[in-house]
């Protein structure tokens, strides 16, 4: 996709006064690429991964490879941003997107049976998850009472209890960058994206950045049982990040994550167009909180990604009336926000998406045969 190749048209409009890090693919392997001050640089030779630069903050030097303007080289491409990052998602962090769960939940996956559900669940629980902060009096106030009344769900512990949903999206180099093609289980008949802000973490916990993902939601199987999340989530090519990390600097920071909003456009072959957004300001608990829970109990020394959530759940019938929103073969998705820039992917099934073949032992082989594996 030309998006893929033209980087200015990727990054935001204020990309001159940012510092941005992500990774390109030459004819030699990787590259690790930095945007700053409106000029591309490959600083592959001071750090070979992203996150080695990151932990060891050595994000200066390199070679210049000229203005953004100019775009990546000819036989370059723009792969996600990220690494050798652990991938971790949080869900059901807005509670729109909750009260979508617990239909999916009710409606056992049955695409058919959730706009009977919606109007009847958005009356009896919808208000009060709103009204009520995670983990407080009031919250567990109010699962006493939707316990009486028989509503209580999984979704809902995780949307107003004490502890946050979190998870394993993806293995360590699965994800995919913008101009991919993005997979959907093909045994998934109901299905969407889920654009999301994605913070990025250092192996000391700090959070040093952020930028766009899809973290694409199978609403029938997921549906089916909570337990179903990980055969749901972790599947080829169904996790795409990028176009680049913006670096927290002077100019942006966590206020800018609290406060941002995330554009969706779907765009369909059969002319179908979808839109949609994620405003970040209505998320249930803060980003920060979203961290702190997630490395409670575990480290991570080569740092991690952490998908914040959605407020994105789409009802907009397709096809036929009542069924909702589904992807089909060939949609182009457009995920965009002001501070961090454009995340475009097509999407395919995931049996027909290019294999994930690149993993942790073909990466080393790579720096170490270009003499950068005492780099990473």
């Amino acid at each position: 996709m030309e998006m893929a190749q033209d980087l200015l048209a990727c990054l935001p409009s204020d990309q001159a006064g940012g510092t941005f890090i992500g990774r390109a693919q030459a004819p030699d392997g990787p590259h690790v690429i930095m945007v700053s001050g409106g000029e591309l640089r490959d600083i592959t030779a001071v750090a070979s991964s992203v996150s080695g630069a990151l932990a060891r903050r050595a994000l200066a030097g390199g070679v210049t490879l000229g203005p953004v303007s100019a775009g990546l080289p000819d036989d370059w491409t723009l792969l996600s941003p990220i690494d050798l990052h652990c991938v971790k998602a949080c869900g059901v962090t807005f509670a729109d997107s909750a009260v979508e769960r617990v239909i999916e939940e009710r409606a056992l996956g049955d695409a058919g049976k959730a706009a009977a559900l919606r109007t009847q669940l958005e009356a009896r629980i919808g208000a009060g998850i709103r009204s009520v902060a995670p983990g407080s009096p009031a919250a567990a106030a109010l699962k006493q009472a939707l316990l009486a009344e028989g509503m209580w769900s999984a979704y809902l512990e995780v949307a107003i209890g004490p502890d946050a949903e979190v998870f394993s999206k993806a293995p360590v180099l699965s994800t995919v960058g913008t101009g991919a093609e993005i997979g959907v289980r093909s045994d998934s008949g109901w299905n969407n994206p889920e654009p999301e802000i994605v913070l990025v973490v250092d192996p000391a916990g700090v959070v040093v950045g952020a930028t766009l993902g899809n973290d694409v939601n199978l609403r029938d199987i997921e549906g089916r049982s909570a337990l179903l999340l990980s055969k749901a989530k972790d599947n080829t090519a169904s996790c795409a990040i990028g176009p680049l990390i913006r670096l927290f600097d002077a100019g942006f920071g966590i206020d800018d994550v609290r406060s941002a909003e995330v554009d969706l456009l779907v765009e369909g072959l059969d002319g179908f167009h979808m839109e949609g957004s994620s405003q970040m300001r209505a998320i249930s608990r803060d980003p920060l909180e979203l961290v702190r829970q997630t490395l409670s109990e575990h480290g991570y020394p080569d740092g991690l990604v952490l998908f914040c959530g959605t407020l994105f759940a789409p009802t907009q019938d397709r096809d036929e009336p009542g069924r909702g929103f589904t992807h089909k073969r060939g949609d182009r998705v457009t995920i965009r926000s002001a501070r961090l820039g454009t995340l475009v992917n097509t999407v395919t099934s995931c049996r027909d998406a290019p294999p994930w073949s690149i993993g942790i032992a073909a990466f080393m082989r790579n720096l170490h045969e270009r003499g950068l594996a005492d780099r990473v």
